[in-house]
């Protein structure tokens, strides 16, 4: 009924825990924390009922885990001897819970003794469990892997019954049918195998991403008119990594249908999902839909068929901090699973951290739209843990404490040489001399805290200084980050910072980008990587507008400014490749050029105007000739020999003319002279 958010996750981010609660009344609460360790935590008192500490829990740690079914359980009880120390009823209780590790082995712990009961590896997995499935009749156990294989398990013999190839990539979760003879399993596509014979009998196209969890919503289909085959009908529900959409699919009898038949809207990645069962057609399916971001969704609708537009939730549920005072402000409390208890009526949540979660009973009102709890958990962070549940003592962390988790870069401390002072203390002892004192001790290890130098950070401390230095307000400490040039660094900076410091950054970017404009050319950078890698963030955010309103006025003016500013510059340009252009030209000499033809003119004198018009008129007359060859007849060719010879007759006379005066002109006669024109004619 609930799919445990154990599967493929995004490594920046931090991944659902693996966790579930026990099938009968949900009396128990199984999480297999970040530190490798399984506890079961009991509903009713919220008491931690065990803890268990695998011997690989740091190199194997827990990716998924399944408790096994109730009828398995009531087969096995009755042959079990009842030790002193358990309680009455323990025979209702659940026996075995599966544990999936990153290394492919399989562990199966036994509740009721409060050890490992036994070891599945011979065979199997050669990579990261991704999920577990218990047969609710037969005892067998499925599981699925990075490894591209489905591997079917005897529980009892230890050993693989059946091993084969799922998907060309890493399956990522498994379901199994009502009837139990159908299994589901899901990498990018999901695939319906018949377990009898392990064929593909359906083929479905699945998500973008990984699928992370499957689940079926309905043990009988809605049209109740046709014959039944155990899986034709039925409803099935699929969440996939970093997809904000929960689809719903319907077996089809023809394999023409591939899509989902409709869809509900979650605000972020669903990391566990509980539902109650549809009997009857009537009987609307609830849901209850745990979101990476600490919310839950409630969903309450009949499976009718097709529906186009995704559903939205009925009822949001988050929690969050008082936040007495002035100085402190209400901060969200994440959820880590939710499930219906047996009236359908009410929710047990599972909230705060993983270390000490609070289990709670919260009835469901079908008129709020959204439910926020306000709890207090400020007291909830040091473990009460009776010393007759368990022998593991835990400490109690104190306020002033720092607790480093393993495997958070940028804590390395120095190795310091040894100085050469200590061969002098080795000495005096050889020597035997008095004891050295304390004091030479202390000189000998050199301990000055105040002559060691402040080495610059590492590469990969970046995130771990800028996420503490917004978190305290360390101006020296931003700095140090925030001044690279270093675009890598940069952008690998941003990659690892946790999600919940983007906001601060770019408050904190906002308020250096104000400053002095070298500040800013650096500020720059961060904001466009910031904005280029977190968009997807950013865009789920509800009160993005107002909280980057100061920074979109920013970039709003600077860019007004900015669009004047690059107007004036082309005009500058313009006008100034027109002046070294015009300069160029100027400064530029005339390459010498010689004639290819020189053409000498004769004087008038020495030639004639007569021979001059006697070119031009056979010039002309082939023109002509050429151009009205023919158009024109003989008639036409007489009249223009006429023409010419006139013509050429009143050539001379000029000519004639033109010589007279050309010779008054030698002899110094004035043609200006009426006088003398008159005496002429």
């Amino acid at each position: 009924m609930a799919a445990g958010g154990g599967g493929v996750a995004d490594p920046l981010s931090p991944a659902g825990v693996p966790c579930a609660f026990s099938p009968l009344n949900q009396a128990y609460f199984a999480l297999a924390s970040a530190d490798g360790q399984l506890r079961v935590w009991e509903t009713a008192n919220n008491r931690l009922h065990q803890e268990y500490v695998p011997s690989a829990h740091l190199s194997g740690t827990c990716t998924c885990l399944a408790w096994a079914p109730a009828r398995l359980q009531a087969k096995e009880s009755p042959q079990r001897k009842k030790r002193k120390s358990e309680a009455i009823g323990t025979s209702n209780q659940i026996d075995l819970l599966a544990l999936g590790t990153a290394v492919g082995s399989i562990l199966l712990y036994s509740t009721v003794k409060g050890e490992l009961h036994s070891k599945l590896i011979n065979g199997g997995h050669d990579n990261k469990v991704n999920c577990i499935q218990w047969h609710q009749d037969n005892g067998c156990l499925y599981s699925c892997s990075d490894d591209k294989y489905i591997v079917e398990w005897n529980t009892q013999t230890c050993k693989v019954k059946c091993k084969w190839k799922g998907d060309n990539s890493s399956v990522s979760s498994l379901c199994i049918s009502p009837d139990g003879k159908m299994l589901l399993s899901a990498g990018r596509t999901i695939k319906l195998w018949v377990l009898e014979t392990k064929e593909i009998y359906r083929h479905f196209t699945g998500h973008a991403t990984p699928v992370s969890s499957l689940t079926f919503t309905t043990i009988r289909p809605p049209n109740e008119s046709q014959p039944f085959d155990g899986i034709t009908g039925l409803y099935f529900l699929s969440g996939a990594v970093h997809d904000r959409l929960l689809n719903v699919w319907q077996v089809r009898s023809e394999n023409r249908e591939k899509n989902a038949v409709m869809s509900f809207t979650v605000t972020d990645e669903p990391v566990y999902i509980d539902l109650t069962l549809s009997e009857n057609k009537e009987e609307p399916v609830k849901l209850a839909v745990v979101c990476r971001d600490g919310q839950v969704h409630l969903f309450e609708h009949i499976l009718n068929g097709y529906c186009k537009k995704p559903l939205t939730s009925n009822c949001t549920i988050q929690i969050a901090t008082p936040g007495k005072g002035k100085k402190s402000t209400p901060k969200p409390i994440p959820i880590l699973a939710a499930g219906f208890c047996s009236d359908k009526m009410s929710l047990l949540l599972v909230y705060g951290n993983w270390f000490q979660p609070i289990i709670e009973r919260v009835a469901l009102s079908s008129k709020e739209p959204h439910m926020c709890l306000i709890r207090d958990i400020s007291n909830c962070w040091a473990p009460k843990v009776e010393p007759a549940i368990t022998k593991v003592r835990t400490p109690v962390m104190n306020s002033e404490a720092k607790v480093l988790v393993p495997g958070v870069p940028g804590h390395h401390a120095a190795i310091k040489p040894a100085p050469p002072q200590t061969e002098e203390v080795e000495s005096k002892r050889k020597l035997g001399e008095n004891e050295v004192s304390i004091e030479e001790r202390l000189g000998a290890l050199d301990i000055d805290t105040k002559k060691e130098k402040v080495d610059l950070p590492q590469t990969n401390s970046f995130p771990v200084l800028l996420t503490q230095g917004l978190e305290s307000n360390d101006f020296e400490m931003l700095n140090k980050v925030l001044q690279t040039r270093n675009l890598n660094l940069i952008k690998r900076t941003v990659l690892r910072m946790p999600l919940h410091a983007v906001i601060p950054l770019l408050q904190e970017l906002t308020k250096r980008l104000q400053g002095h404009p070298n500040s800013a050319v650096l500020m720059v950078q961060w904001l466009k990587c910031v904005l280029t890698v977190h968009a997807s963030y950013l865009s789920t955010l509800p009160d993005l507008v107002p909280q980057l309103g100061t920074l979109y006025q920013l970039m709003e003016s600077r860019v007004k400014t900015f669009q004047k500013l690059s107007h004036l510059h082309g005009k500058l340009i313009l006008l100034i490749t027109q002046v070294t252009a015009s300069e160029k030209t100027k400064e530029m000499t005339c390459p010498a050029q010689k004639a290819k033809l020189v053409y000498e003119e004769e004087s008038s004198e020495e030639e004639s105007d007569d021979e001059i018009a006697e070119k031009d008129s056979d010039d002309n007359w082939d023109e002509d000739e050429e151009e009205n060859e023919s158009e024109k007849d003989e008639d036409v060719d007489e009249e223009n020999e006429e023409e010419e010879e006139d013509a050429e007759e009143r050539d001379e006379e000029n000519g004639e003319d033109r010589d007279v005066a050309s010779e008054k002109e030698l002899n110094g006669d004035s043609d200006l002279d009426p006088e003398n024109e008159s005496e002429e004619e």
